[in-house]
């Protein structure tokens, strides 16, 4: 349920009906914006009276939300999240780039690469450390070393860390990561989740190859009921009858979670179509549909890399697709 303030409401009288609305055992969570404040109500709201509220002075209107998901559904927060990583901002009319290999293979590798995004305009670096595989047999990453190496990239550049986790086991290791990457495969660990949304690191939440919108709302709203609310959503394409590709980019979530909730959406080209040549136009198309950032794999000799070679840029690919995404930037910010 949400209740609606009048404009003209002193901050005074929100705080009074706020803790009303407490006594009846609900959360209330606060969104102020230009025009309206917005009052969301979490947990059972039966024992509450439409009617009865709607009279109140303060009150403009107030309504029942159907959906599942209530901290992140933009109804509750009208005004787009933009999220704060280092220097960077997530979201809010942003457009963010961020950029690295699929796994961390070697100081040399992780931090020649993260120079030349950086020099080309990426604002994070990407890196995995620990790599789900569908092979047992295939490069798992570098682990505990391959996370060192991320940090002195870091240092070596200025660059935030986004990185994928695979267990709570492994949480007290990222501390010095800025992003924690919950992968397509993880998305509905719903125990990895609880224990993310109590840590106050941003969460960079992928959606899985066969889930729902309101599946992956679901997931992001497991993490925020935990009480950490910096959610980014990643669309990586998902699994259709087309073998052509890796996967499908669904570029319609972009427009549609953009609808449904207030968090930045980021996409995935790389995952999703798994061919670099296409990369670049999937890219420009998420930029058009609404998305407020790109997650591109980058690597320094592509054929060499221990996983997914086929789908990563080179440097000098990923400056050329730069250049195009600032032009387009541009013309739609």
């Amino acid at each position: 349920m949400i209740v609606i303030v009048k404009k003209s409401t002193a901050p005074a009288a929100v705080e009074a009906l706020s803790n009303q609305l407490r006594t009846f055992g609900v959360d209330v969570h606060l969104s102020q914006g230009s025009v309206h404040t917005v009052l969301g109500l979490v947990g059972d709201t039966s024992k509450l009276d439409i009617d009865q509220l709607k009279t109140l002075e303060c009150v403009e209107d107030v309504k029942r939300i159907q959906e599942p998901f209530k901290n992140a559904n933009r109804k509750f927060h009208p005004l787009d999240t933009a999220i704060k990583v280092g220097k960077n901002i997530i979201g809010g009319g942003t457009v963010t780039v961020i950029a690295g290999p699929c796994s961390v293979e070697s100081e040399e590798q992780i931090i020649e690469v993260a120079q030349k995004v950086k020099a080309s305009g990426a604002k994070l670096l990407r890196g995995g450390a620990f790599k789900p595989r569908t092979s047992p047999y295939a490069f798992q990453g570098l682990r505990e070393e391959g996370l060192r190496l991320l940090s002195l990239a870091k240092k070596a550049t200025g660059l935030p860390i986004v990185t994928e986790i695979m267990d709570i086991a492994q949480l007290e290791l990222f501390a010095d990561v800025d992003v924690i990457q919950v992968g397509a495969r993880n998305m509905q660990n719903f125990e990895l989740l609880k224990q993310l949304g109590r840590t106050r690191q941003p969460i960079l939440l992928k959606r899985g190859l066969a889930n729902t919108y309101q599946e992956l709302l679901m997931s992001a709203e497991y993490i925020m009921a935990s009480g950490n609310e910096n959610v980014i959503l990643c669309e990586r394409g998902i699994r259709t009858f087309e073998t052509y590709t890796r996967n499908t980019l669904d570029v319609s979530a972009v427009p549609v979670l953009k609808k449904l909730s207030h968090l930045p959406v980021i996409v995935d080209p790389s995952h999703a179509i798994g061919v670099a040549e296409f990369i670049p136009p999937l890219a420009l198309a998420s930029l058009a549909a609404g998305a407020d950032g790109l997650m591109v794999e980058v690597h320094n000799n592509p054929a060499c890399a221990k996983c997914d070679g086929m789908q990563s840029l080179t440097p000098v690919q990923f400056d050329e697709l730069m250049k195009k995404v600032a032009k387009l930037s541009a013309a739609i910010i």
